[in-house]
């Protein structure tokens, strides 16, 4: 991947579906002790820290999920649990199609999509330059009391910022993110419009398990 402009939003995509969305490929000042599972603070808060701590992990294990990707997987797989409302997003891209949908179809087709954008992308995470650092931009609220937007943007040495922001909302005691856009691009719009026809022919759970079976894939754009 010659752009690294689009490079960026491949890892970013990755970690949609398959890690922390919030980890923002940022390096701001040197992390603190590590978050608590239990997420605290505001909403920009949960982004900076989350985000020191993820880039600090990929940095000091840099060698060993070099060696282990199944080591890589484990550690994505746990930020994601902590930090990303799968089922929630998972409706917000099956849109019309998730509507009367059980949890249990609903929840089978998050995390086959997690796991598809994880084997196609997942990996890249490694090889990416994690000298950067977010600026917090704003914090504000979504219509109809959905949750907030917090907007950041992403800055290099010699390259231009990249703004991302996180769509998070209230999930019992704390915030979790459900979507995540990349210079004003939805991935949840773009994996809605990217199943659309195949949920039309096809059930939700079938889709889930071509999904799984690596027949369909997850293509978060490499135009």
């Amino acid at each position: 991947m010659s752009n690294p402009r689009k490079f960026l939003v491949l890892a970013l995509a990755a970690t949609l579906a398959a890690g922390a969305p919030a980890l923002a490929f940022a390096q701001a000042q040197p992390a603190a002790a590590p978050a608590p599972a239990a997420m605290q603070g505001s909403p920009s808060e949960l982004v900076l820290e989350n985000t020191r701590r993820v880039l600090e992990t990929l940095e000091s294990r840099r060698t060993e999920f070099t060696r282990d990707r199944a080591a890589l997987q484990r550690f994505i797989s746990g930020e994601f649990d902590t930090m990303f409302d799968r089922d929630y997003a998972a409706r917000q891209v099956l849109g019309r199609h998730g509507r009367g949908a059980s949890d249990a179809d609903v929840k089978a087709f998050g995390d086959a999509l997690a796991e598809n954008l994880m084997r196609r992308y997942g990996s890249s995470l490694i090889d990416f330059n994690t000298r950067l650092q977010v600026r917090i931009k704003s914090e504000t609220a979504l219509p109809r009391g959905l949750g907030v937007k917090v907007s950041s943007e992403l800055t290099r040495q010699g390259g231009e910022p990249i703004p991302v922001d996180y769509l998070m909302r209230r999930a019992g005691s704390g915030w979790r993110v459900f979507d995540v856009m990349v210079e004003g691009v939805s991935f949840v719009q773009t994996f809605r419009q990217q199943f659309d026809s195949e949920l039309q022919r096809k059930s939700i759970a079938q889709v889930a398990k071509e999904l799984r079976a690596g027949q369909l894939s997850a293509d978060a754009g490499t135009e």
